[in-house]
């Protein structure tokens, strides 16, 4: 394993403002998540592991897990294990006799909790054990990283996105919290002039998302004073695993649910008067959006 610390920046943050605040990146703050996904993780998908023949369901498995369902936003990695499998199961795919990839390093790879599930975790994983499936796997995965940054650019943030981080820049410590790389979300925060609102920007280099508010909180601020904002239900969880609160991104609806969050949830947060009623029905309301059935399934 590496010996450098990436999530140095974590455990080294010391406290300014008495509010932890993380915010999700990619479908949240940006507007990014059907472009990466569609136009270059779907792509890249079909090409390195041979899925031409069904590439119409692959897009379809891909969008369902990355965008549509309970598993939006999840790391790269068990969302092409997925992918996979739904494929696999899938009668029309079946039916065009698809040799769909069993993918059993990958798995062990995810499996392994010693590996950040990063492409330099992945090295690692591949310097101890070494497999083609694993060559296959980072080729695909820096391919959709090559393809994101020739792509992805000029996206600003949300409506309100910005008026949020400038009415929070006294009032509350603020991190990138993300799975994204690090290098990738780096470039869309400073493109946008909204880097030098956050303390830190953590990426899948850094561990989990409920592992950069631990390492961020420390002890140092009250879990009723610590929040996530995210347009997923692994925000969610990242949130819950630390007993903080949560405040959804609703995908579909997100500048909307950027204008409610400045003009009242902000200010219920930081007064104290968030959890509760408020809270569960804003979680309602965004769970209904994210189905954990395929449309080709059926309910």
């Amino acid at each position: 394993m590496p010996t450098n610390d990436p999530a140095h920046s974590l455990r080294d943050l010391t406290a300014q403002h008495d509010f932890l605040i993380g915010i999700d990146s990619d479908g949240c703050a940006f507007d990014t998540m059907e472009i990466k996904h569609k136009e270059c993780f779907c792509p890249n998908t079909v090409k390195h592991w041979g899925l031409q023949p069904v590439s119409r369901f692959a897009r379809e498995a891909a969008e369902f897990v990355n965008l549509y369902s309970q598993w939006r936003g999840i790391n790269r990695w068990p969302a092409l294990v997925m992918v996979l499998d739904l494929l696999r199961e899938r009668p029309a795919v079946q039916a065009r006799h698809a040799a769909i990839p069993p993918v059993p390093r990958i798995r062990a790879f995810i499996a392994d909790e010693a590996y950040p599930k990063s492409n330099d975790g992945l090295r690692a994983y591949m310097a101890d054990h070494p497999d083609p499936e694993l060559d296959r796997a980072m080729a695909w995965s820096l391919a959709v990283n090559a393809a994101i940054t020739d792509m992805v650019y000029g996206i600003p943030p949300f409506p309100y996105v910005r008026e949020s981080l400038e009415y929070l820049h006294d009032r509350a410590d603020m991190l990138v919290v993300s799975q994204t790389p690090t290098e990738a979300l780096e470039r869309e925060w400073s493109e946008h002039g909204i880097d030098r609102h956050v303390r830190v920007i953590a990426g899948q280099e850094m561990g989990k998302k409920s592992e950069h508010l631990a390492l961020a909180a420390k002890g140092q601020y009250p879990p009723d004073r610590i929040l996530m904002i995210g347009d997923a239900p692994g925000d969610l969880k990242a949130a819950r695993a630390n007993h903080a609160r949560f405040y959804p991104i609703n995908p579909g609806r997100e500048a909307e649910s950027w204008q409610r969050f400045r003009e009242e949830a902000v200010d219920r947060f930081l007064a104290g008067d968030y959890a509760g009623d408020y809270e569960a029905t804003l979680i309602a309301e965004f769970e209904k959006l994210l189905p954990g059935v395929p449309p080709w399934k059926g309910s």
